[in-house]
């Protein structure tokens, strides 16, 4: 008897959108012959409660707020529903950037040095200047490089925070890391081939992961030694963040020292993005990470 799955989309995020392209993408290529298929679409968080049952497994593909930090993994454990993904607590640690950096730092992970702010009051301006210009500002919980701004002196600081606090409650300030921009896909702990990003922005924003056709996304070609190294923080923080099942992991390499960025822990599959070039790479087609992710996911016990 073939398992129900239901594939979950939309939310209440900034990132509906790209919930819709991933979850109707996944929905095309994942193997009919093996499992039965629901579209669940939420539109307000009582529909996690109201719409998703009468199912075997719910293939998450929200993202960002009500999505990737924790509370619908905790609503589905509630319900004894298995999905797709990390757990609640790590989910819920990796979409707060600061508690994500706090975790890298006493790891002794690099990081680029940051502070959080909640309000335009609390904007310490000495801090900042020791922290040094440029900086990015960004919601402490938000994702797909929505609001993420490059700001070059103190007076844009304001301005920028302002913006951030009307999408999030904390706005994450941290230093800008010149360098070359890099993510690795995990699946199941396996590190796959390591992606690198070159925007013709100053910044990996919305505009460059998903409108712009200038931004080159290329399988990188690195040192052995760097390889190496990539392969051992991507390690490290999958143990340390207690991920599960798979696991994107941005980061900026400035000299050959590597500065995490954030741990994606629902990362977008769609075709043509980064986790799918990197399991192209690797031979794997979309279908068959379908498969994984479900097989992986089962097996974790909640």
């Amino acid at each position: 008897m073939k398992k129900i799955i239901g594939v979950i989309m939309g939310g209440v995020s900034s990132e509906r959108e790209i919930s819709f392209i991933e979850g109707r993408e996944i929905i095309e290529k994942i193997d009919k012959d093996k499992y039965d298929v629901k579209e669940i679409i939420i539109n307000s968080k009582k529909d996690v409660i109201d719409k998703i049952k009468n199912i075997d497994f719910a293939l998450l593909t929200l993202f960002g707020k009500f999505g990737e930090d924790g509370n619908v993994q905790a609503i589905l454990e509630s319900m004894n529903i298995p999905y797709s993904g990390s757990g609640m607590l790590t989910s819920a640690l990796c979409m707060n950037k600061n508690l994500t950096k706090t975790v890298l730092e006493r790891n002794f992970i690099n990081t680029a040095k940051w502070v959080e702010i909640k309000n335009i009051d609390e904007i310490d301006y000495n801090r900042l200047d020791k922290i040094g210009y440029p900086l990015i500002i960004k919601p402490n919980k938000g994702g797909s490089g929505i609001s993420t701004l490059l700001i070059h002196n103190q007076s844009e600081v304001k301005k920028a925070i302002e913006d951030v606090l009307q999408i999030d409650e904390c706005a994450m300030v941290e230093k800008y890391i010149q360098g070359d921009e890099y993510t690795t896909f995990m699946l199941n702990k396996e590190v796959f081939p390591t992606i690198s990003i070159k925007s013709n922005t100053e910044i990996f924003d919305y505009n460059s992961k998903y409108i712009s056709k200038d931004t080159e996304k290329t399988i990188c070609n690195i040192t052995s030694q760097l390889e190496g190294k990539i392969n051992e923080v991507c390690k490290k923080c999958w143990d340390i963040f207690g991920c599960e099942v798979y696991v994107r992991i941005d980061f900026i390499v400035n000299e050959d020292d590597i500065y995490i960025l954030e741990l994606n822990t629902l990362p977008c599959t769609r075709q043509g993005g980064l986790v799918s070039q990197s399991i192209s790479e690797k031979g794997m087609s979309k279908a068959e990470l379908i498969d994984k992710i479900i097989e992986y996911s089962l097996d974790v016990v909640r």
